[in-house]
């Protein structure tokens, strides 16, 4: 009858899988790449991938949008970025991020029994449940022209209706390395441990209901998230006067113990993600992307394991300073997340620099 009881609670109890909204990623460049961007990003996602990347950026100001639906429409994923250059010559960038993942016009059944047992639609309201990220990151060049480094510092809003919600803070930090087509990068997400404190505010009302049906009374308490570390990989790879190619390899490793990913031990897991993109006169990109690797109980033999993955695809068109991306993740229904149709848009504003860097990769 009443579902905050049950979201709270296993909002609270879950702490393995906090914030795990923040995991799902930015930009459909990226998705169509399986999210294999740690090494290689340059543009303004990299605030969420690996804010060095950001430091490759050559347009004064570049702003970025993504779209994307889950669960036919129920859940909303939403993400806008912008930056602005603050010193061209030494590559230095500053960023500011929103994501939403949100849950709208849940309805809200509390009040649909009135005291004498009768039964009033017109009592029936609605709420939402969201997740809300800001971030604002930094990143530079450092002595070596190949290195880059930069960081963000996050603010988390979560929100059950108008009765439950928690902030949370963290800190992310990124290194990049770029020389001769070779991209390495290395990124360390909730280094500081991010750390959620919930709170709640039930009416009398409410209390009362949840006691009548049995349902526990949702209270207060600290959600920690644990530092991950993603190791990344990639080359640029030229076919011919105007085709390039870049695989790249990422490798997401995680400090909270045995998850359901293709390396697992008691301390650590580790996700592996395989991404290419074939890119035709800086104009058209083809995309293909391997992630999601898990192991799925059979049907008819519980004892038994099967290895299952996610393969994605995307589509990118650069016109002008306007890049457009489209990626539809886990084609074939291949895994047991639905397939999702995610759509991102990026602009630069004034021109570009005359003479782009030789390690800014293709994008």
């Amino acid at each position: 009858m009443f579902i905050l009881s049950e979201v709270s609670l296993f909002t609270l109890q879950a702490q393995k899988y906090s914030n795990e909204f923040l995991a799902i990623g930015v930009g459909a460049r990226a998705h169509g790449m399986a999210g294999a961007q740690t090494a290689l990003v340059g543009d303004i996602t990299a605030a969420y991938w690996n804010p060095a990347g950001l430091a490759e950026i050559r347009a004064p100001f570049q702003v970025a949008a993504m779209h994307a639906e889950w669960f036919v429409g129920v859940a909303q994923y939403d993400y806008i970025g912008f930056g602005k250059a603050l010193n061209r010559d030494q590559r230095s960038f500053l960023a500011l991020s929103v994501i939403r993942l949100g849950i709208d016009n849940i309805p809200y059944t509390i009040n649909l029994v009135n005291p004498d047992g009768s039964v009033n639609y017109d009592n029936v309201s609605s709420f939402s449940a969201a997740d809300y990220a800001l971030m604002g990151s930094y990143a530079r060049q450092l002595g070596n022209p190949a290195l880059t480094l930069g960081g963000t510092v996050k603010v988390i809003r979560r929100i059950i209706g108008s009765f439950g919600g928690c902030w949370g803070f963290g800190a992310d930090l990124g290194l990049q390395y770029r020389k001769n087509g070779w991209m390495l990068g290395v990124m360390g997400r909730d280094l500081t441990t991010t750390f959620n404190a919930w709170s709640f505010t039930l009416t009398e009302r409410e209390k009362q209901v949840f006691q009548q049906t049995g349902n526990e009374l949702p209270t207060g308490g600290t959600e920690i998230t644990r530092p991950r570390f993603i190791l990344g990989a990639a080359r640029q790879l030229r076919l011919g006067e105007k085709t390039t190619l870049l695989p790249a390899f990422d490798l997401d490793i995680t400090t909270d113990g045995r998850r359901n990913t293709l390396l697992r031990t008691s301390a650590i897991s580790a996700d592996p993600r395989l991404g290419i993109e074939a890119n035709y006169d800086q104009t058209v990109q083809l995309r293909l992307g391997i992630g999601n690797f898990q192991y799925i109980r059979k049907d008819f033999n519980p004892n038994e394991e099967r290895l299952t993955f996610q393969p994605n695809f995307g589509i990118g068109l650069r016109l002008g300073r306007l890049q457009l991306d489209y990626a539809l993740t886990d084609i074939g229904n291949f895994s047991q997340v639905l397939y999702s149709h995610i759509f991102s848009v990026r602009a630069d504003f004034k021109e570009r620099a005359s003479t782009p860097s030789p390690n800014e990769p293709n994008l």
